[in-house]
């Protein structure tokens, strides 16, 4: 007989412990099934040097502000030891070391017919609820789009959940595909040590970091672009998020390494062939190309469209009552996904889950 609970989070990380805390405060009692041994996410997987984007100020989840300087960006390391913190603060069950494999209808004791959910973990033990919430998140899945010629590349291909420091790259030749937050940051830190390109399909689009001694993310807040769903086409031109820039990596690209280059037409052996004709032997492609949401437990539900994204409105599922999501990219606003983000779209998928 499956273990009956009222809600159940798949996930630990900022997106699931948002969601336990917001269901704490709304009188739920919730289960959190954490597959790693740890409730920290992705972060523990991300490159070393990688920073926040985004002020401390602005970097917390519900209930407990991030310590340390307010006006700072927290290094990977810091939102590690913040969301261990924050987890073992949380009054909730939290059970680590639980991959779930399977998410579907269930009839566990007292369900309504039609509203129970049954989650199976991979230890073969499974729990039920009216209130599933998948809370793996948006950046658990590294996605490898259709290069031409990738698969047969001779070279080293890396993406950039794979990356940790420059020096194992020193004297080498890398292109690096793709030109948001991440794809710069690292391209600049490889500069150091090889020769970097930063292969795009559109121009480099910055946004400057601070506004009159503010950061933008402030601004954000305050004129409601931050939260606003519509405001998306406007914050990001229809060609993805745009990198928040004090300056300096500008100015590093306008020395020349890294450089921009339009997006090589195809690989052939270890070369790049770029869009003028020319061919250059390099030794790492790096793909600085995203994520995508790591739900594979829900692949035979029907829950996902035939790309393997969720089927939802605003984080709640249009294909599954009692079903719901939290730290997907663009889920409600500019901030869905992000430490300070995930509060509010827990809220909103909880109270819309309720009967």
């Amino acid at each position: 007989m499956p273990h009956r609970f009222d809600t159940i989070i798949i996930g630990g990380g900022q997106a699931g412990l948002a969601t336990a805390r917001v269901a704490l405060d709304l009188g739920l009692t919730p289960l959190v099934l954490e597959a790693a041994r740890s409730a920290a996410g992705s972060w523990p997987h991300y490159y070393d040097s990688l920073a926040l984007f985004s002020p401390a100020r602005r970097s917390a989840l519900p209930g407990a502000p991030f310590p340390g300087d307010p006006d700072g960006y927290p290094t990977r390391d810091e939102v590690i030891a913040y969301l261990a913190g924050y987890a073992e603060r949380l009054d909730a069950d939290i059970r680590t070391g639980h991959r779930v494999v399977k998410v579907a209808a269930g009839v566990g004791a007292g369900a309504r017919p039609g509203r129970a959910l049954e989650v199976a973990v991979e230890s073969g033990e499974s729990f039920t609820a009216p209130a599933v919430i998948a809370a793996t998140g948006a950046f658990s899945r590294p996605h490898r789009p259709d290069v031409p010629g990738l698969d047969s590349f001779t070279g080293t291909v890396l993406h950039s959940s794979q990356y940790r420091r420059p020096g194992e790259f020193a004297g080498g030749r890398v292109v690096i595909v793709g030109g948001g937050n991440s794809a710069v940051q690292i391209a600049i830190e490889l500069a150091g040590h090889c020769r970097v390109t930063l292969a795009t399909r559109h121009p480099l689009r910055f946004m400057p970091q601070r506004v009159a001694g503010v950061d933008m993310h402030l601004w954000l807040q305050r004129t409601g672009l931050d939260a606003a769903g519509w405001a998306r086409r406007l914050l990001t031109g229809g060609k993805g998020t745009p990198v928040f820039d004090t300056g300096t990596y500008r100015d590093a690209i306008a020395t020349g390494n890294p450089d921009r280059r339009p997006l090589f037409t195809h690989l052939e052996g270890d070369h790049v062939v770029w869009a003028d004709g020319t061919r250059e032997r390099v030794e790492v492609v790096l793909l600085a190309t995203g994520y995508r949401p790591g739900v594979d437990y829900l692949a035979d539900s029907g829950a996902l469209d035939q790309a393997g994204m969720p089927r939802h409105r605003g984080g709640i599922s249009i294909t599954h009552p009692g079903l719901g999501y939290v730290g997907l990219e663009w889920q409600r606003s500019f901030a869905s996904a992000t430490l300070r983000g995930v509060g509010a779209d827990a809220r909103h998928v909880l109270t819309g889950l309720r009967p």
